[in-house]
């Protein structure tokens, strides 16, 4: 394999500037913030100049939600491999991973997981193929649900019940994740409605007039769900948490 020419990394180090240059922007104004001429007047460029690495705005935008979905997987990958060999040890440290991520990156979870971004249609709507990086990111969350259903099938409804509800509606998912069981996929959409439901609450500051912790929540549905799956066990408190 060939070394890079200096061209190419200086080309690498541009194309990473400007995606940094687009990130402090989402932070600091949200995602309407971002503009081409913004990040140019940043780094000492033309706005026209930025065109010679991204065609467009939207396409720079959704090079950075992909890069913010790595980011995010790469934190639950973490979280999974530290976990031990245990699905529901797993699922339980990549479902806190995803909460603090989420926590302390309001707005990079907003361009992700809130109102749809003008310019992103595309991009959102390419999630059903495996190489996506939102269907990468969404494999690691299904593939400790599979080894759990091998191990010791959970309560979930019957799949003639399953599909006389739903239809093939669940196939792009089940395709998406190596065309798991209808089961595990149900369940995988049942847990990330959930999660995802309670993160976003939190995220977006509608839990303050319920609850004066919303970690606290965040454990107690967990350990439902898992309950629910006929794993019950008593869910560790997270760490730093007080006795």
């Amino acid at each position: 394999m060939t070394a890079p020419t200096r061209r190419e990394r200086l080309r690498t180090a541009t194309v990473t500037e400007i995606k940094d240059g687009a990130r402090r922007l989402l932070v600091t104004g949200g995602p309407e913030a971002v503009s081409l001429r913004a990040i140019a007047r940043d780094m000492g460029m033309t706005a026209p100049a930025i065109y010679r690495y991204f065609p467009s705005l939207e396409a720079l935008v959704a090079a950075v939600a992909g890069d913010l979905y790595d980011e995010l997987r790469s934190t639950i990958e973490a979280a999974r491999d530290g976990a031990g060999d245990e699905p529901v040890g797993q699922l339980i440290a990549m479902a806190r991973a995803f909460r603090n991520w989420s926590v302390t990156h309001p707005a990079e979870f907003g361009l992700l997981f809130g109102a749809p971004t003008p310019g992103l249609d595309a991009f959102v709507a390419g999630c059903g193929d495996a190489d996506h990086p939102g269907a990468r990111f969404g494999a690691v969350f299904a593939q400790p649900l599979l080894d759990l259903w091998q191990r010791t099938p959970f309560r979930t409804p019957p799949p003639e019940v399953i599909r006389q509800r739903l239809g093939d509606r669940l196939e792009p998912l089940r395709l998406s994740h190596g065309e798991i069981p209808i089961e595990v996929a149900y369940t995988f959409l049942a847990g990330w409605t959930r999660l995802y439901g309670l993160v976003a609450m939190e995220v977006f500051r509608q839990l303050t007039w319920a609850v004066t912790e919303p970690e606290a929540l965040f454990e107690s549905e967990m350990a439902m769900f898992l309950d629910e799956l006929g794993n019950s066990r008593q869910v560790l408190p997270p760490a730093g948490s007080a006795d």
